[in-house]
């Protein structure tokens, strides 16, 4: 079977016969088979078998159709190999035993050894690498989301000990940031190394701060990860997460190619706050999935129409996909994305195809 790199071409703003889609989480609860191998394993422990953590990995692509695979991991896997203890409980997320609190509990963390520590992690890439037909995304979390975790000790929902540190210890965040950014800059690159394709930097709470905030306190480390990355070629992605909006003309800097967008903003809204230097990725309110197809569709056609509308556009979610979310609305969604979107996009060729002909004349 060819290759298809409809989606690569999209996140380098190339012409294209359809829009591409893939979906965050697209690997996940709503399968029944998936929620099979769950039984038996944990995320942890289905990280650690690269078979099977590929096996994962393919099963949208299979089932649903879409243009490009996402590593099945975690964002929390690496931090494991600086030294931070940790487990994902269920229906509670990331909790953490060893938090970070203090200059000293930063001065302990170690470099990030992913050939020793997550070897299993890069061999999963290697053998998604040679069997997928789409091209694979890594990804890894980004610096401000991370810390949240390692300070909070688990998922927050106001993040009061994380900007306790920023603003009253700023010595100690800066210090935080930079061995998160090293850890990120270094995964990224060995999975891109292992044969990934593109990547995406996770910064799912990062919209938690004002844009004053980010612009102090994290966006000089997210700056130096894609300034760092640069000269890989792939296409780098930074999504910015919920509620990020407000976020969204800080980012005009970045050496990224795509900047994922929540579903609070339009897609020109987005552009345009962005001051349409990137391909956008996005964003259908994950819930809208709970509608009628006709209401999903009607949705995901006003998406598309602003998409479309310029070079370098991927459909997405603005969040990841939720457990409940069903796989027969999802694979018919994917069909539409495509089949709307090549008619568009054929009948705009054909107006300008007759427009120069007409010109010619």
């Amino acid at each position: 079977m060819a290759f298809n790199d409809s989606f690569l071409r999209a996140c380098r703003r190339e012409p294209a016969d359809r829009v591409p889609v893939w979906y965050m989480r697209q690997a996940g609860r709503y399968d029944p088979e998936y929620r099979e191998i769950k039984e038996r394993y944990s995320l942890l422990e289905i990280c650690r078998k690269p078979e099977l953590a590929a096996r994962v990995t393919m099963m949208p692509v299979n089932k649903l159709g879409v243009d490009a695979a996402i590593l099945y991991s975690d964002i929390m896997n690496p931090v494991a190999s600086i030294g931070i203890d940790f487990d994902i409980v269920r229906d509670v997320g990331p909790v953490v035993h060893n938090p970070i609190r203090s200059k000293a509990d930063v001065e302990r963390l170690k470099p990030i050894d992913v050939e020793s520590d997550l070897g299993h992690v890069l061999r999963t890439i290697e053998l998604l690498s040679r069997e997928l037909t789409v091209p694979l995304i890594s990804f890894a979390g980004a610096p401000f989301t991370i810390a949240s975790y390692l300070i909070e000790g688990r998922p927050a929902k106001n993040y009061r000990l994380t900007k306790q540190m920023m603003f009253g210890a700023p010595e100690v965040w800066f210090a935080l940031m930079d061995k998160l950014g090293d850890m990120c800059i270094a995964y990224l690159r060995s999975h891109v190394a292992s044969g990934a394709k593109a990547f995406q930097v996770f910064d799912s709470w990062v919209g938690a701060l004002a844009p004053q905030d980010f612009r102090t306190f994290v966006r000089p480390t997210v700056e130096r990860i894609f300034a760092s990355l640069a000269d890989l070629p792939v296409p780098k992605i930074y999504f910015p997460g919920v509620g990020s909006g407000e976020l969204l003309p800080e980012l005009t800097s970045l050496a990224a190619d795509v900047i994922g967008l929540d579903w609070r903003v339009s897609v020109a809204e987005g552009r345009r706050r962005t001051g349409h230097a990137f391909a956008v990725q996005g964003n259908l309110d994950p819930y809208v999935l709970t509608a009628p197809m006709d209401v999903i569709r009607e949705r995901t056609r006003t998406i598309l129409d602003e998409g479309m509308r310029e070079p370098g556009f991927v459909f997405n979610l603005g969040h990841g996909l939720f457990p409940q979310a069903d796989l027969g609305k999802l694979k018919e969604l994917t069909a539409y994305v495509h089949d709307y979107s090549r008619e568009r996009l054929a009948a705009e060729a054909a107006r300008d195809t007759d427009k120069r002909t007409v010109a010619s004349e």
